[in-house]
C-alpha cells in the first residue's frame, strides 16, 4: 500500500470521528458550557490523532528511504489477529553451476605461479653456453582443475595449464592437459587408475608444485625422472583395514605407461614403460607436542624407446661440446633401466629431504643398424634442509645438489640453493626467493668455453584457488 493511498484512508477515519462528535450535540439541547466543553475534547482528540498520523507517516518515510534498490514485490504475512503487508527486496537467484552428472562432489581450483628470473637464469638446469637463458619474468604455471566423485567408488581430476610455452621446450608450447584420470577407489588397498599423470618414480617429482620447497625441483629429479605418462596404475596401502592405526605404513605403486611423454597418445614402439614405487612411513606422531614422521622410498623404471623418443621429459640431459645441457631425443633405439631412494624427516619446524637416483641408458640394434650413441650411466643427488623462523610463516631452506650426466669426462654440474619463504596464508598465498650458486665441472676443466661458475636469484608469487 502507498503512503498517499494511505493517508487518504486516515482522512477519512478522521472525518467519520469528527461527524460522531458533532451529532451527539444536534441529538439533545445542552447548555452552552456543555457543548463548548465537547468542542473542546473533540479538538484535542484531533490534535492528539494528528500528531500520531505525522509520526507514524514520519517513519513509514524512513522505512521506504532504507529499502535497497530491486524489483520488490509485496509479501503478506499473518500476525495474530491481522494481515499485515510489507514491502520486500525480491532476492535474485545467486549465480551456480550445476554438474552434468551424478557426482557427490564436484571442485573447481587452480593455481598461478609467476617467476621473476634474474642472473645466469637456469643455469643450475645446465643452461649456459650455447643453451643460455635471459633474464625474465616468466608465468612458470597457470593451472585449473576439476575434480570429483561419484557414488560408486570413483574419483577423477581434469588439469590444464596456461604457462606452457616457455620457448625451451617444443614439447610444451601453449595449453595443455597436465593430469587427466579416473581412478577407482572401492578397495583402498588396491585401486586402479587409468589416464594421464606423473609416473610414480622420484620423491621431489611426485612433490606437488605448490607444496615444494624451493621455486624449481632440482637438476637430477628433472634429469632422471619420466614426469607424466599417459598409462595404468594399480596402487594402495594395504594395511588401512587390517591395521587402520597404521594406514599409512606402506604404500605401493605399479604402472604401465606408452613411455614416450604426456599428451601423446601414439605410442613409440610395442613396448611399455614399467614404474614402481614403495614407500614406507615406521613413525608417524608428535615430537615434544609437534608433528613428526619418517618416511623412506624406492623406485623401480624400465622401458625400451625407439629413436626420437625424449627420455629426460622434464629437464635437460644431453652435454653439449661446451657443458652445457639439452633435451635428449635418443638418435637410436635404447633401452632405460632406471632407480632410486629418498629418506624425508620431519620433526616438528625442521625437516631434512634426501634422494638419490640413476638411469642407465643401453642403445639396442634393430632391423640390423647400428647403435648411434654409447651407453651411459647418469646418477645425481640432493639434500634439502628446511627450517621455520616464524611456525607456519617464515622459513629458511637450503640445498646442495650434483648431477653427473655420464656422458664425457668431468661432465658434472652442481649446485647450492638457499631459500627464503613467506607463507602468507599457507600455501594458497606465498612468495619464495631463491639463491642458486652453480658449478659446471666441465667448464672448470675447459677454461676456453668460459666461465665455470653462474649465480641466479629466483623470485616468486603463489596463488592458488
Amino acid at each position: 500500500m502507498s503512503i498517499r493511498k494511505w493517508f487518504s484512508q486516515t482522512n477519512v477515519v478522521v472525518s467519520i470521528l469528527l461527524l460522531a462528535s458533532v451529532q451527539p450535540l444536534a441529538a439533545a439541547p445542552p447548555s452552552d458550557s456543555e457543548r463548548l466543553e465537547k468542542l473542546e475534547r473533540a479538538v484535542e482528540q484531533l490534535q492528539k490523532r494528528n500528531a500520531e498520523l505525522e509520526a507514524e507517516v514520519s517513519s513509514l518515510k524512513k522505512q521506504t528511504a532504507a529499502v535497497p534498490e530491486g524489483k520488490m514485490k509485496t509479501k503478506v504475512t499473518y500476525e495474530g489477529k491481522t494481515y499485515v503487508e510489507k514491502a520486500v527486496v525480491e532476492e535474485k537467484a545467486p549465480v551456480y553451476v550445476q554438474q552434468r552428472g551424478p557426482e557427490l562432489k564436484l571442485t573447481l581450483g587452480g593455481f598461478i605461479q609467476v617467476n621473476f628470473e634474474d642472473g645466469d637464469v637456469s643455469a643450475f638446469e645446465g643452461r649456459f653456453g650455447e643453451t643460455a637463458v635471459r633474464d625474465r619474468f616468466r608465468i612458470r604455471r597457470a593451472r585449473i582443475n576439476l575434480t570429483g566423485d561419484f557414488a560408486e567408488q570413483f574419483d577423477f581430476k581434469i588439469e590444464g595449464d596456461f604457462g606452457q610455452g616457455d620457448g625451451l621446450n617444443s614439447n610444451r608450447t601453449a595449453f595443455s592437459g597436465t593430469d587427466i584420470f579416473v581412478n577407482w577407489h572401492q578397495f583402498p588397498e588396491a585401486q586402479i587408475k587409468v589416464g594421464q599423470w606423473k609416473a610414480p618414480f622420484g620423491l621431489e617429482q611426485l612433490t606437488p608444485d605448490t607444496t615444494l620447497l624451493f621455486a624449481e625441483r632440482s637438476l637430477p629429479t628433472g634429469a632422471i625422472t619420466p614426469d607424466r605418462q599417459i598409462g595404468a596404475q594399480l596402487w594402495g596401502k594395504p594395511f588401512t583395514h587390517l591395521w587402520p592405526e597404521q594406514k599409512d605404513l606402506l604404500t605401493y605403486y605399479a604402472g604401465i605407461f606408452n613411455g614416450n611423454g604426456r599428451n601423446v597418445s601414439v605410442n613409440d614402439n610395442e613396448s611399455f614403460m614399467y614404474v614402481g614405487r614403495l614407500e614406507l612411513m615406521p613413525f608417524k606422531g608428535k615430537v615434544f607436542g609437534q608433528e613428526s614422521f619418517l618416511k623412506l622410498g624406492g623406485d623401480v623404471l624400465n622401458s625400451r624407446d625407439n629413436a626420437g623418443t625424449n627420455i629426460s621429459q622434464s629437464l635437460n640431459l644431453l652435454v653439449n661440446d661446451d657443458g652445457s645441457l639439452s633435451p635428449f631425443a635418443l638418435p637410436s633405439a635404447a633401452e632405460r633401466t632406471a632407480w632410486s631412494v629418498d629418506a624425508w624427516l620431519k620433526l616438528g619446524p625442521f625437516d631434512l629431504i634426501g634422494e638419490f637416483l640413476q638411469e642407465r641408458v643401453r642403445p639396442r640394434t634393430v632391423f640390423g643398424a647400428e647403435p648411434a650413441f654409447s651407453k651411459f650411466t647418469t646418477d645425481g643427488f640432493y639434500v634439502t634442509g628446511a627450517y621455520y623462523l616464524i611456525p607456519k610463516k617464515l622459513q629458511v631452506a637450503a640445498r646442495w645438489e650434483h648431477l653427473n650426466p655420464g656422458q664425457k669426462g668431468d661432465d658434472g654440474i652442481q649446485s647450492i640453493t638457499g631459500g627464503l619463504n613467506y607463507y602468507i596464508h599457507g600455501d594458497d598465498l606465498k612468495l619464495m626467493l631463491n639463491y642458486i650458486h652453480t658449478w659446471s665441472d666441465f667448464r672448470e676443466a675447459n677454461p676456453e668455453f668460459g666461465q665455470d661458475q653462474f649465480d641466479e636469484v629466483i623470485g616468486r608469487m603463489q596463488l592458488m584457488f
